[in-house]
Formats: C-alpha cells, sequence, structure tokens
C-alpha cells in the first residue's frame, strides 16, 4: 500500500466518528457512543443473526429470542429443538446450531465468558473471520478490521477499487486493516456500518450527505453507483421435489424432523421426495411417500430459493385414520402450531383448503 493511500485511510475515523455520533441508528443490540460497551452476549447473537439477514428482519427475532433466553445460561441450557423453533423463518439454520454449540461451548469451557480476541472468538462454533473481528471491536473495542457487504462498498468507492468482487477482496481487506483506528475501534466499525446502510447504499449513493465525500475517489469520478464491481454470477440450477401433504380428519398434518447435519438440519418438515435435477412425475415419487395411500395431487405449484438452487415444489395430499397414524413416527400438528422453516411453509400453503 503506497504512502498516499495510507494516510487517506488514517484520515476515514475523523471524519466519520462525529457524523456517526450525530446519526448513528438506534438498534437493539448496541451501546449508544459514549456509553459503556454493550454486553457481548447481545453483540454476539446479533452477529450471528445477521448474517445473510437485514436488520429490519433481525429485530424481532432479536427481542423473542432475549425475552425467552436473557442471559447465555438461559440459551446454553435450552433444548436445540425450542431453539430452531424459535429460529423458524430466519434462515440458514446452521446458524442456529452453532449458536446453540457456541453457548454451551462457552458455558462449559469458558466460564461463560466470550474470548476478548479476534482469535479466542475464532475458535468458537459458527464464529468466521467477520463475525470475531465485528465481536472483538464492538464488544471489546478491539482493533480488529470489519468487512462486511457495508464496509466493502464504502471502501470500494472511496478508493475507486475497479476490480469486481470477489477478487478484490483481500485489497479491501488491507484497507479496513489501514483504516481501522486504534481509538474507538468499535464505533468505528458501526459507523461505517450505517453509512453503508444509509447513505453509501447500493445503487444510487447520497454523495452529497456523506461526511467522507472530500476523500472518495469514485465520487471525485462520479462512478460512485457502478462500484462495487461484481463479477457475473453462475446460474442457479433448479431441483425439484413433491411433497406428501398427510393429515388426519381432525387437520392435524403429519411432521418429522429433518437430520441433524445438512440442509435444515434437525427442523421440522413434511415428507418429501429427495430433492433432484429433474421433475417427478408422480407415479414415480410415490415409492417415497411416507405410508401407500390415495395421494391426489394439490393445485398449484410453489418455488424457494436458497443460496446455491432453486427449489421448485409440488405437493400430493391424503388423509388417514387414528388407527393408522400409529404406523408413523412423527409428530401430529396444526399447520399454524408447527415451527418450520419457511420453505415447508410453502409446502403447507398447496394443501387443499
Amino acid at each position: 500500500m503506497n504512502p498516499a493511500t495510507q494516510r487517506k485511510a488514517a484520515k476515514i475515523a475523523a471524519l466519520l466518528l462525529p457524523w456517526y455520533d450525530k446519526h448513528h441508528r438506534f438498534l437493539p443490540w448496541r451501546a449508544n457512543p459514549g456509553q459503556p460497551r454493550p454486553e457481548p452476549y447481545r453483540v454476539w447473537l446479533s452477529e450471528i443473526m445477521l448474517q445473510q439477514t437485514t436488520v429490519a428482519t433481525v429485530i424481532p427475532y432479536f427481542g423473542r429470542f432475549l425475552a425467552r433466553w436473557p442471559e447465555l445460561t438461559d440459551l446454553a441450557n435450552a433444548a436445540q429443538e425450542d431453539v430452531l423453533a424459535e429460529w423458524a423463518g430466519l434462515g440458514y439454520y446452521a446458524r442456529a446450531r452453532n449458536l446453540h454449540a457456541c453457548a454451551q461451548t462457552l458455558r462449559d469451557q469458558y466460564g461463560g465468558r466470550f474470548p476478548e480476541t479476534e482469535a479466542g472468538l475464532l475458535a468458537l462454533p459458527g464464529i468466521g473471520a467477520y463475525t470475531a473481528a465485528a465481536i472483538a471491536a464492538i464488544a471489546f473495542d478491539q482493533p480488529a478490521a470489519v468487512l462486511d457487504g457495508n464496509v466493502e462498498r464504502v471502501l470500494a468507492r472511496l478508493f475507486a477499487v475497479r476490480e469486481p468482487l470477489p477478487g478484490s477482496k483481500p485489497q479491501l481487506r488491507a484497507l479496513a486493516a489501514a483504516a481501522t483506528p486504534q481509538q474507538r475501534p468499535g464505533d468505528y466499525a458501526q459507523a461505517m456500518m450505517d453509512l453503508g446502510a444509509t447513505l453509501c447504499s447500493p445503487g444510487q449513493p447520497d454523495c452529497p450527505a456523506c461526511p467522507l465525500r472530500k476523500i472518495c475517489a469514485a465520487a471525485e469520478q462520479g462512478i460512485a453507483a457502478s462500484l462495487p464491481a461484481k463479477a457475473p454470477k453462475p446460474l442457479r440450477p433448479v431441483r425439484h421435489t413433491i411433497a406428501f401433504l398427510l393429515h388426519q380428519p381432525d387437520g392435524r398434518l403429519y411432521f418429522r424432523r429433518r437430520p441433524q447435519k445438512g440442509l435444515l438440519g434437525g427442523m421440522l418438515e413434511v415428507p418429501s421426495t429427495t430433492w433432484r435435477d429433474t421433475a417427478w412425475p408422480l407415479a414415480e415419487a410415490l415409492p417415497q411417500a411416507p405410508l401407500a395411500l390415495d395421494w391426489q395431487p394439490c393445485p398449484g405449484s410453489a418455488e424457494h430459493v436458497f443460496t446455491h438452487f432453486t427449489l421448485r415444489i409440488q405437493a400430493v395430499a391424503a388423509t388417514l385414520s387414528l388407527r393408522q397414524a400409529g404406523q408413523l413416527d412423527g409428530l401430529w400438528l396444526a399447520p399454524e402450531q408447527a415451527a418450520v422453516p419457511t420453505v415447508i411453509k410453502k409446502m403447507l400453503k398447496l394443501r387443499p383448503v
């Protein structure tokens, strides 16, 4: 990194922190500027929830988790099934399993306290490089370089980094490290996140209101809206499944729990065929049904987008008696009582009224 770039990076905090003191977002996991540092449990919980998820979506989940498990040990002592049920709808369910495992590790091996360094935090389940840096900076005021999507966007514009993501990540990481101040690194990290979420947003940024406008290379060159550049995404493959909606005369549906490992691990589901690359003819799908019954196709279809593929869903339905229900291991629940992930909710919407 050349000296001019280093000098510019060193100016960012001095310009940004006064803006943050006046314009920061009020979020339930934060301490306000000038107040004591936030509770590490809250910082950790919020950062895990915020992975691949928006602030607006996370806030109600965060509130419900704290109401049910106000302390780390409360969460560690909870049943994993209860944690997964409370997480239902938030997506990326490995986060919930790792959240619970991390709480138990902290209880059993760390006396219920978080390590205060990036290296110590990285040793915990479910905590990667970004999350370790964020917790170290925000909860413990360590000068850790935090680099999320918002920070990447701000830095790419400030320094007019034209190389597309993800190839530019090493350069952006070096810029983040050079810009992280020794004083108030936690407030600085949150200030960069707030700037990216508000003024330096995707699409058309509000450059005239930006506290970093006078040192922003992209604004000077008139290319801020085009940065950060991103490499073209490969086409997302499509998979297919048929869901088996099995209900009793009183309207309760049959659910079972998925294996602990793998996609949606430990969550409740309705039975379905394997998810494959080609559509399922009904006759070919029936051997995977939970019971041999008079399965009738449900009208309509649904689609759910995962990170790496799109799932197209059809459904069939059948009714069975209480006597037949004894042949199955699982749960019989009213659909509205079942804490299930969003993809299963979409399957349930296909059932006959």
